[in-house]
């Protein structure tokens, strides 16, 4: 089969190779072996300055969309539409089926093309779209109306074709249509998983190390680490923020941790790559904090869950369907709350005990391997009936 996949994302060309700008990549990529053809479309950025890391590899093509910065400048991405159109149709020349990941509008309209085409597609669903817009655009109503739209005329779209939905709450929201395959995106190898018992002599004594992980916007809520911080450092309490990621809220929540007092308590360690860097802060840590707005089932989850380290995370999204049993939940928005949880952890080994087991129990069983083979078989299942053939 010759499966073609589209991602809102930007990528960089480096000697041939493209490279994209979400971990998420890594995860399309490992796919590619599985297709006798696999082609990605996505955004090419004409200036190379797209902080893009992430290679698809020597088994993936390539099809460059036109470039704009964002959705969040609607005009601004509506002009390269018609670009993107003829693009995208030249693209499905020699595709049996798309794997089409959204809700976007683009998203949406390469949908219509691949049916125009007599393509089959596959639907997939990240997040609460209408949510994402409005934690990432408070005070744009406009465009918050927009995204509702959009969400809707996906949800009709996915009544006829199959989907995969990211997490148990998606999963539900899109579980009226022909077929559907719940997932958890997983960037973890089985090697990289720690024992519950090599977690169990991490070391309670001493500064406490709490991590953050993830992309510094406004849906990700970062201002609230700081916030937690400064309870978490009342009366003499040691403990120490660790926030790898970047983003454009990193100078303020730099400035935040100053206001509060909390800059010495903290450390911002910018992007850290996928792999034995961020590994080896994930295990040297005490816990996870994760506090966004909005999410669908957060991949920095099962990270956690591999370094064998008790997490905190809101309650939001398929989170609680899908791992409340090995997380703490808290309410977003609510740094007492967080502050509390953490050191309830820090205070009770029995509760460790059973997030970590419970956390490695999970993970273990949707590594990266084991989730990208689900998607791909899905695929190959969904996508195999007669009139797919490609013109």
């Amino acid at each position: 089969m010759r499966l073609g996949v589209y991602t809102d994302y930007l990528y960089d060309m480096r000697d041939g190779v493209p490279y994209g700008e979400r971990a998420f990549v890594v995860f399309i990529a490992r796919l590619a072996p599985r297709f006798s053809r696999f082609t990605v479309f996505g955004r090419l950025d004409p200036t190379g300055s797209t902080q893009a890391r992430y290679g698809l590899g020597s088994d993936a093509g390539f099809v460059a969309l036109p470039y704009y910065r964002t959705l969040g400048r609607p005009f601004e991405a509506l002009r390269s539409m018609g670009s993107a159109v003829r693009h995208f149709w030249r693209g499905l020349d020699g595709l049996d089926c798309v794997w089409l990941l959204g809700p976007n509008p683009f998203a949406l309209v390469f949908a219509l093309l691949a049916i125009a085409r007599r393509r089959r597609i596959v639907l997939g669903v990240r997040q609460d779209y209408p949510a994402y817009v409005r934690a990432r655009h408070p005070g744009r109503p406009t465009i918050q109306a927009m995204a509702a739209v959009i969400d809707r005329a996906f949800r009709l779209l996915a009544r006829f074709h199959p989907v995969v939905a990211i997490g148990p709450q998606l999963a539900a929201d899109y579980s009226h249509g022909p077929a559907l395959l719940e997932i958890a995106v997983s960037l973890v190898e089985a090697d990289e998983i720690v024992s519950p018992a090599e977690a169990s002599q991490r070391s309670w004594e001493g500064e406490l190390g709490v991590l953050s992980v993830g992309r510094l916007e406004e849906e990700k809520n970062p201002l609230l680490l700081a916030e937690a911080l400064q309870l978490l450092s009342a009366d003499g309490r040691h403990w120490k923020l660790t926030v790898c990621g970047e983003g454009p809220m990193a100078a303020e929540l730099e400035q935040e941790l100053e206001r509060l007092g909390v800059a010495d308590r903290a450390e911002l360690r910018g992007y850290v790559a996928q792999g034995d860097v961020l590994g080896r802060i994930y295990r040297d840590s005490h816990a996870l904090l994760h506090v966004s707005w909005t999410e669908g089932l957060p991949q920095v989850l099962l990270e956690a869950f591999a370094a064998g380290l008790p997490t905190v995370a809101t309650d939001v999204g398929g989170i609680r369907e899908a791992v409340g049993d090995a997380v703490l939940l808290v309410p977003p928005g609510d740094p007492e709350a967080a502050a509390e949880a953490l050191d309830r952890l820090a205070g009770d080994p029995e509760l460790r005990a059973r997030l970590v087991g419970a956390g490695h129990e999970y993970v273990s069983t949707r590594t990266l391997a084991h989730e990208s083979m689900r998607v791909a078989d899905f695929i190959h299942e969904t996508c195999s009936d007669a009139g797919a053939a490609a013109g």
